[in-house]
């Protein structure tokens, strides 16, 4: 008798079809796994036969084999221990054979019988709901795997429960979508003293889905900035929510495994490698680009990153996701992000302040910013510099205005948005635009276009450097609420793509 028990495969974050078919015949003793497994899947053995052991049952003295199919397909994971002993049951008829029919199941085993938690949890019960199958996962995981629609769920705890649940003689109560409480932010932006310009950059960014860069002096507040951004950006959408966590899962970075609507915030120290930037390793696991799939990706210092590791970032900037190619795999990861830069004008930080500066400048500024490319760089909407604060900046009483007001403005024009790009798929923001889609949003007016084309000569701006002014000036006329952009708008947007000029 084979015994057939359906599972997955994780390509990515798409979850293939499995078909576990365990075989047990007449023969010397021994238990073979074939089907391209990785060493966590054949150390199944062990695990499976301890938790047999562990409930009463041993392995029959046959000749046991596990096909995992199909069989050209990498199967890497510990998820794969729970079919394989399930499977063995229905062999030995210790279960019916039709007791598991119409289920994908998948789950590690300890050595006392309990079901462990897995990653992935969450693509695979939107397989499974795709293709009209409920769902067996550790209990651990049921909250997770709850969010998917029109499934049957088990979460049991053991490997006895679930037995005793498929023979009637125990019932499992089925999963509640788990999600994590709102986390508010501690950090606002009235904690900031001046930085009047670099706040609206913030803003104007956050309200469009722009890349932004902040150059300054050590000190000046780029970090505090960035790191308030998260706090001025809208909640996301459910689409969004589940593109995210779904990451999310297949990465096990799911705090208790419940869904969360705080949009991601990854800020990788600079000695971050390609691989952990834009994913990769023997597993090609996402990496930080995709872990901050529609939320922010912030780098601190950035001419300090190696230099391909940042040359890395022009793909996903561009088409919004990252093909990690390796000679054994090819993964296709989502990374939809927003880039939050900043860097110092050159390696001592005060290339401004002649009291300061060290005896280098200006060389050590044009070496220090020639680290990041220019392709990089123009695909970067907005450029700021973010200046010293002045003590007298210091001695003033807090902003009237923080991050729950500017918040208010940026979600009405994020709504704005929205509401334009409806029939657009893959579009919610300025940012994301283009092609004729891009000119019909952004007609101008004689003088609009005039002050664009004289900027666009006089900084010698690309096509892409074009394009990405039309769009931020587009948000400023969502921010004031204005139908059409006016000069006002163009001026204000040409002045955030001024790059930092060296002495």
């Amino acid at each position: 008798m084979v015994a057939h028990i359906g599972t997955v495969a994780f390509i990515g974050i798409e979850a293939r079809l499995v078909d576990v078919q365990v075989h047990v015949a007449s023969g010397l003793p021994s238990f073979t796994i074939v089907g391209l497994p990785d060493k966590a899947v054949a150390e199944s053995r062990e695990r499976v036969r301890a938790a047999l052991g562990a409930i009463g049952l041993a392995l029959p003295p046959k000749r046991i084999t596990v096909n995992l199919a199909p069989a050209d397909l990498p199967k890497e994971g510990s998820h794969f221990d729970l079919p394989i002993a399930l499977g063995i049951l229905v062999a030995m008829e210790a279960l019916p054979s039709d007791a598991l029919e119409g289920y994908l199941v998948l789950g590690e085993l300890g050595l006392d019988g309990r079901i462990q938690a897995v990653p992935g949890v969450l693509p695979a019960a939107l397989t499974a709901s795709g293709e009209d199958l409920g769902l067996i996962c550790p209990a651990a995981t049921g909250g997770e795997a709850a969010w998917a629609q029109n499934i049957e769920i088990l979460a049991p705890e053991s490997l006895l429960s679930l037995i005793n649940h498929l023979k009637g003689q125990q019932h499992l109560t089925p999963p509640i979508p788990a999600m994590d409480d709102a986390k508010e932010h501690t950090v606002d932006l009235k904690d900031i003293k001046g930085q009047e310009s670099a706040k609206r950059a913030i803003e104007v960014a956050a309200a469009g889905g722009h890349n932004i860069l902040m150059t300054g002096p050590p000190g000046s507040g780029k970090s505090m900035l960035a790191a308030r951004m998260p706090g001025i950006l809208p909640p996301m959408s459910p689409a969004e929510v589940l593109e995210s966590s779904m990451i999310d899962s297949i990465a096990g970075n799911l705090t208790d495994h419940n869904i969360s609507r705080t949009r991601p915030f990854r800020n990788p120290h600079h000695s971050a490698s390609m691989a952990a930037l834009t994913g990769g390793g023997m597993k090609a696991r996402p990496g930080e680009v995709s872990l901050a799939h529609h939320g922010v990706l912030f780098l601190d210092e950035l001419p300090e990153f190696q230099r391909p590791a940042l040359d890395s970032l022009r793909q996903p900037l561009e088409t919004g996701e990252v093909v990690v190619a390796r000679a054994n795999k090819h993964v296709t990861y989502p990374a939809r992000f927003q880039l939050v830069a900043a860097m110092n004008p050159c390696r001592c930080g005060h290339l401004d302040d002649p009291a300061l500066a060290c005896s280098r400048v200006p060389k050590c500024a044009i070496d220090y910013q020639s680290k990041v490319s220019g392709p990089l760089m123009d695909r970067i909407d907005i450029h700021i510099d973010v200046p010293a604060v002045a003590a007298t900046d210091l001695a003033l009483p807090a902003a009237s205005e923080g991050s729950r007001e500017v918040a208010a403005r940026v979600a009405k024009a994020r709504k704005i948005q929205q509401d334009r790009y409806a029939g657009l798929d893959g579009v919610a923001c300025n940012a994301e635009v283009d092609g004729e889609a891009l000119e019909a949003v952004c007609a101008l007016d004689d003088e609009s276009r005039d002050i664009l084309m004289r900027a666009v000569e006089m900084m010698k701006l690309t096509a892409r450097g074009y394009h990405r002014v039309l769009r931020v000036a587009r948000t400023i006329a969502d921010l004031a609420e204005c139908e059409n952009i006016n000069k006002i708008h163009i001026s204000e947007a040409v002045g955030f793509r001024q790059k930092r000029q060296m002495r």
